[in-house]
């Protein structure tokens, strides 16, 4: 079992700047790839930003040139940078970490519980 905890998410004024913060516990093996998904009121489920155990990233096409995302793999702690922020960022950020794999090889993939982000205009 592994337990994600995030944190950073809040109100913050169009223009402004958040960090968001998810570290990962429990008894695993390794972690391939960990990110970042947002869901706003009344909307799909979207990436925000992935990035895998070797550094390599993807972003969503929505917030590509302003967030950043950033892994530290000796604390399994994911980070995402989000600068210039708009009013359509405002969604639940969710962690995810995929491919968590254990010490029998089997791996699996954990959700957050989400962090609120609120942009105001």
């Amino acid at each position: 079992q592994v337990h994600l905890v995030e944190s950073g998410g809040g109100l913050v004024q169009a223009g402004g700047s958040l960090r968001l913060s998810c570290a990962a516990s429990g008894s695993f093996l390794s972690i391939n790839a960990m990110g970042w998904y947002r869901q706003a009121p009344g909307k799909q489920h979207k990436l925000v930003a992935v990035i895998t155990s070797g550094g390599s990233t993807n972003y969503g096409d929505s917030v590509k040139g302003r967030f950043t995302i950033s892994r530290d793999n000796a604390k399994n702690t994911v980070y995402l940078q989000m600068n210039s922020l708009k009013p359509e960022d405002t969604a639940v950020y969710y962690c995810n970490a995929q491919d968590v794999t254990y010490s029998d090889l089997t791996s699996y993939n954990y959700w957050g519980q989400g962090t609120q982000v609120t942009v105001s205009s």
